[in-house]
C-alpha cells in the first residue's frame, strides 16, 4: 500500500496512477474478507483511542464527483462506534464563514482528542473549485496552499494524525457512475445537472488536484492516491492505511492505580 503514498516534494502526475489498479488482489471476495478483518481491528483500535483521550485522527477524503467519498465512509467506518467519530462536509461558505479566513470553519470542525474525524470534502475545496472557476487568483491559490501546509503542521503538533486520500477514478468510470444514477430510480436523487457542468472541467480539476497533492503531501500529513474504479479495492486501501496508522500510534487507555480488584469483585 505504501506505493500509493505521495512522497514529500514529489511532483504528481495523475496519469502515472492507474485508477483500475487492484494491487495483489484478484477478486472482490478476497479483498472483502481482508477489509472485514481490518474493520474488526479498527473497532478495537478506535475504542483504545477514545479511552486514551489525548490524540486524534483526521481523515481527509477528496476526489472528483462520484469518486465514492460517501461509500468509503459507509463501508470502512461501519464497525466504528459513532460516539467516537465525527463527520464534516464543507459546502459553499455562509456569510458568517466568508467574514473569516477560509480555515476558520475548518479548525472548528477538527476532531477533539480521542476521536476519529472525517472530512467528506475539506479545506482543499478552497483551492480546487475556487481555482478551477477563477474565483481566486493564482497568487491567492498559492498563498492558501502554504496556509494549508502550515495549518496541518499545527494540527499534528497538537496530537492529530492526518491521513489524506485522493479517490482516483477515470473519466470513463465517472461517466458509468453518472449513468447508473440516472438508470436507478433509487439513486436518481444523487444526480444533479451541476455534475454535468463540472464534468466539462475535468482536465482543469486534474491539474488543480495535482498541484495541491504535490505541495501539501508531507511526512506529518501524507496524501495517498487511492485507485477507486473498483469500490471494493478503494475500501481496502483506506481501511489498511487507517489501521496501519492507528497501530503505529498504539493508543493506550489510562492506567487505574490502587484498584483492589479482588475487593471490588466481592462487592459486585
Amino acid at each position: 500500500m505504501k506505493r500509493y503514498r505521495i512522497k514529500p516534494g514529489k511532483s504528481v502526475n495523475l496519469h502515472d496512477y492507474d485508477a483500475r489498479d487492484t494491487g495483489d488482489y484478484k477478486s472482490e471476495e478476497e479483498a472483502a474478507a481482508r477489509t472485514e478483518h481490518l474493520r474488526q481491528k479498527l473497532d478495537a483500535l478506535q475504542e483504545r483511542l477514545y479511552a486514551e483521550g489525548t490524540r486524534s485522527v483526521l481523515i481527509v477524503l477528496q476526489g472528483i464527483d462520484t469518486c465514492g467519498k460517501d461509500g468509503t465512509i459507509r463501508h470502512v467506518m461501519s464497525g466504528v462506534n459513532p460516539q467516537g467519530c465525527t463527520v464534516a462536509s464543507f459546502k459553499t461558505p455562509t456569510p458568517l464563514e466568508k467574514a473569516h479566513d477560509f480555515l476558520w470553519r475548518i479548525h472548528a470542525a477538527c476532531p477533539p482528542h480521542g476521536y476519529i474525524g472525517i472530512f467528506n470534502r475539506s479545506h482543499y475545496e478552497d483551492v480546487l473549485i475556487t481555482r478551477v472557476h477563477g474565483w481566486i487568483t493564482e497568487k491567492e491559490t498559492h498563498r492558501r496552499l502554504k496556509e494549508i501546509h502550515d495549518f496541518e503542521k499545527i494540527l499534528t503538533k497538537n496530537g492529530t494524525r492526518i491521513l489524506k486520500f485522493f479517490l482516483h477514478i477515470s473519466k470513463e468510470e465517472q461517466r458509468k457512475r453518472l449513468l447508473a444514477r440516472l438508470d436507478d430510480p433509487d439513486k436518481r436523487w444523487k444526480f444533479g445537472l451541476q455534475d454535468l457542468k463540472e464534468r466539462k472541467f475535468w482536465k482543469d480539476y486534474q491539474s488543480a488536484f495535482e498541484e495541491a497533492l504535490s505541495f501539501t503531501s508531507t511526512e506529518e500529513a501524507p496524501w495517498f492516491v487511492v485507485p477507486s474504479n473498483h469500490k471494493w479495492y478503494r475500501n481496502l486501501v483506506v481501511a489498511d492505511r487507517l489501521v496501519h496508522t492507528l497501530e503505529d500510534m498504539d493508543p493506550r487507555p489510562p492506567k487505574i492505580h490502587r484498584l483492589d480488584v479482588k475487593k471490588l469483585r466481592r462487592l459486585i
